[in-house]
């Protein structure tokens, strides 16, 4: 797709108000991402500044887009809240968007009714760096990462995987829907592959790219987000696919974190081979009280079957996550130090 100089104007300017970061690598990043063809080797790459004293805060939501149904109103309103103590930088959506089908173009009202219309705090109005999920592949995929989205609400950047660079972490956000083979079986469910097909050659390239990213990164934090979990005790469990291809790319590379969404819950989960800790935050509005699995509990540190959110606060030497339920109270809390030399 061939750019101008206008739109290019247009869109930098745009992007440069929403995301925080120089206009050179926003208009980089924008022109790469319109430009660049598919089969290209490498990930998508955004950035975004930290604050003036070197930390970053953000909060997790997963699971959520019902038109306000299902306490998301009222979830959206405590992290309006906490996201006004913690001064967020952004929010993270671990995808399922848009419920039960995805959208049905990028004019479907169901964009706004769900999420301009539900996360009105002024500490929400910060940039959603969103991934998708199943349900999202239900719908029109495409239009989610439609640019026309930007212009209805600027806060929106959707894309299939790509990475977002802050000087103290590195986001690694995934395409998940794709690995999972039943979607392709199903018959009470069509999914949109457009873009995607051919399944084999579209993940052979995305776990490149990552292995390449993740690789490269000199990072001090490595944080990788998908919608499906690796571990999960939710009713979905674990995702078989991601523990046979990307786990062992998530070990081999130091990722400190896997984020996700799917299961309704909230949850942290251990590990004993590795120092991955795989966090759940698909709570965003309709839970499954009481659907859970037996889960070891040597490596179970928290689950919740109930709504809510996760925050995050990060600084060069720590990271600190809490979940928090539908009233914004804090259910677990949970921190991890790096010696600030070890990477060196």
């Amino acid at each position: 797709m061939a750019i101008t100089k206008a739109m290019a104007t247009s869109l930098a300017g745009n992007l440069k108000r929403v995301v925080g970061m120089p206009l050179v690598a926003v208009l980089f990043s924008f022109i790469f991402f319109f430009t660049v063809p598919s089969c290209v080797s490498q990930l998508t790459r955004l950035e975004h500044q930290v604050k003036d004293d070197g930390s970053l805060s953000l909060l997790v939501v997963g699971d959520w887009g019902r038109r306000g149904h299902f306490n998301q109103t009222i979830v959206a309103s405590q992290m309006g809240r906490i996201g006004q103590e913690l001064d967020i930088d952004f929010v993270i959506s671990t995808g399922d968007n848009f419920y039960d089908d995805g959208l049905k173009g990028p004019h479907d009202p169901a964009f706004e009714e769900s999420f301009t219309e539900v996360y009105t705090a002024n500490s929400l109005q910060k940039p959603w760096y969103t991934v998708l999920g199943n349900h999202d592949y239900r719908g029109d995929a495409v239009a989610q990462l439609d640019p026309f989205l930007r212009k209805v609400d600027s806060r929106w950047l959707c894309l299939r995987s790509f990475m977002l660079d802050t000087e103290i972490a590195t986001f690694f956000f995934v395409d998940t829907t794709p690995f999972v083979d039943k979607y392709y079986t199903e018959k009470s469910h069509t999914y949109d592959w457009r873009d995607v097909s051919p399944r084999r050659a579209y993940l052979a390239n995305l776990l490149k790219d990552l292995e390449n990213a993740l690789r490269e990164s000199s990072s001090r934090w490595k944080i990788v987000v998908g919608h499906h979990a690796i571990r999960s005790a939710g009713t979905h469990g674990d995702t078989e696919e991601l523990i046979q291809h990307l786990l062992p790319i998530l070990k081999a590379n130091d990722v400190d974190l896997y984020v996700n969404g799917h299961d309704h819950c909230l949850e942290h989960i251990s590990s004993h081979d590795s120092p991955i800790q795989y966090l759940t935050s698909g709570a965003g509005s309709k839970a499954w009280r009481g659907d859970t699995k037996k889960y070891d509990e040597r490596v179970m540190k928290f689950f919740y079957d109930g709504q809510g959110f996760m925050s995050m606060q990060l600084t060069s030497t720590n990271v600190e996550v809490l979940f928090h339920d539908v009233l914004g109270e804090v259910l677990h809390r949970w921190k991890v130090s790096k010696d600030l030399h070890s990477s060196i």
